[in-house]
């Protein structure tokens, strides 16, 4: 038996895996495909996702394949420049499509020792007080103690589970793929911008190897499901629908159709089992933020699911994941759903867009609407108290180097400014470090590993409290 079986080998399953083995869980990851996805599903990251890895100190690589780009613009694309306040050391995009960030993600965890097992596929789940046994398609089983499904919108996992997922069907949906085209690339991209003007569900812009990223709406919504991926002449055809030209698509590398479906799961939780990614809420990629949730996921999960594991864990700590993750993706899916409206090109999606357009003029209001897609926003309800309670903590500069070095471990930390307190009898969980930050205005603050504050001030009474909180007994 091993101690947790991810399902799924996207960004959500190998970060979670990388968390784990990062507190010596043993984890397999069961993908049902035996080669890792060549087409291009998310282009880049936010802020808050290269935070994350930054904490961890994984961000180096990711900056090195990727570009950056200015954040403004990305709320609904309305063009406004980007806010000059923003609470992050990351205050940027980086493009870097899809499989480049997997692939970075899967050396990191299998550098870590988890072992990520392609061509298995699960087709069934059973589970009981001491476990979770897994059936694949082969007919083999295998047995762990926990399990997390973070395979995809169409969950095996959570459709086994019996878990609801209720929400709004698609009432448009848009065909997307990778094709080459032999039209010159600077007409190409005259035209797109033209038709950009009115219709912001199309584009057609160059990747990194000759081919062209298309997207373009479709003539309808498809409910059987046989037929959902659209042939080269689907494409064609609403090409010169939209453009007046088919650009000379041809050679597709893959070809795919989304809809503007927003669904969320009732539960993240069912005993043993958990969902996290794309199996606990799909939205459309209004904004780019649905790889970056389910990064987000996984690093608020991981050492929570550790903890439970290596027998350290607080009654209740485990089901924080879902009552704090789950308002989260509620709250994404409101934004997309609004970024939809704005970018409908009917008459009333066009009124709302102008006034939009004006509100963002003042800088706090665009601060607030790009902060909601960047998810530098979020605030974890850990009752009253100084405004850091519940807020990520930023790459603060101490005086004897940064923050999130500091936490690369994926352990909780103490920052003590006066030297006065003490972490005595959680050392083998929480790091008390000595320093301090001209940014940082109380005498101390206890950060969780995924560098959420949970407990500010300067009485060790409050402060051992809020550590058998969060960090189990006193050792």
């Amino acid at each position: 038996m091993v101690d947790v079986i991810v399902v799924g080998a996207g960004p959500a399953g190998v970060m979670l895996a990388a968390e784990l083995r990062l507190h010596g869980v043993r984890v397999v990851v069961l993908e049902k495909d035996a080669e890792p996805p060549k087409y291009v599903r998310a282009l880049g990251m936010h802020s808050r996702s290269m935070e994350v890895l930054d904490q961890r100190g994984m961000l180096e690589p990711f900056l090195a394949e990727g570009s950056t780009h200015p954040v403004g613009g990305f709320f609904a694309g309305i063009a406004r420049p980007a806010p000059e306040r923003l609470d992050t050391s990351h205050p940027y995009v980086l493009g870097l499509p899809q499989p480049i960030t997997d692939r970075l993600l899967a050396e990191h965890a299998v550098k870590a020792g988890a072992e990520i097992r392609r061509g298995c596929e699960v087709v069934g789940l059973s589970q009981d007080d001491e476990g979770v046994s897994v059936s694949l398609a082969d007919g083999s089983e295998l047995r762990a103690r926990y399990l997390v499904g973070c395979d995809g919108g169409r969950s095996t996992v959570r459709k086994a589970l019996g878990v609801a997922f209720p929400g709004e069907p698609a009432r448009r949906e848009v065909l997307l793929g990778e094709m080459e085209a032999t039209a010159d690339p600077a007409e190409i991209t005259a035209r797109v911008m033209e038709i950009r003007k009115t219709q912001l569900w199309f584009g057609v812009g160059p990747l990194r190897d000759g081919m062209f990223r298309v997207v373009v709406p479709a003539a309808g919504v498809i409910d059987d499901r046989e037929a959902r991926t659209p042939t080269l002449d689907e494409v064609k055809q609403q090409l010169r629908e939209y453009a007046g030209t088919d650009f000379g698509v041809h050679s597709p590398r893959w070809l795919s159709r989304f809809g503007d479906a927003t669904r969320q799961a009732e539960h993240y939780r069912v005993g043993r089992v958990l969902l996290a990614g794309d199996a606990a809420h799909v939205h459309p990629p209004l904004g780019g933020q649905g790889l970056n949730l389910g990064i987000q996921d996984a690093f608020n999960l991981g050492w929570k699911l550790a903890a439970e594991v290596n027998g350290w864990a607080p009654e209740g700590l485990l089901d924080t994941y879902e009552t704090e993750r789950h308002p989260v993706a509620d709250a994404v899916l409101d934004n997309v759903r609004a970024q939809g409206v704005v970018m409908s090109p009917d008459p009333d999606g066009r009124a709302m867009r102008r006034l939009l357009t004006e509100l963002m003029a003042f800088e706090e209001v665009n601060q607030l609407l790009l902060e909601k897609v960047l998810a530098l926003d979020i605030r974890y309800d850990f009752g009253e108290g100084h405004p850091l309670l519940g807020r990520r903590m930023r790459d603060l500069a101490l005086k004897r180097g940064r923050l999130y070095e500091l936490m690369h471990q994926g352990r909780g930390l103490l920052l003590d400014q006066n030297g006065q307190l003490s972490a005595e009898g959680w050392a083998d969980r929480v790091d008390r470090v000595v320093d301090v930050s001209e940014d940082l205005d109380v005498p101390a603050a206890l950060l969780r590993p995924d560098g959420h504050v949970v407990w500010t001030g300067e009485d060790q009474q409050d402060l051992e409290k809020h550590l058998s909180r969060w960090f189990g007994a006193k050792r």
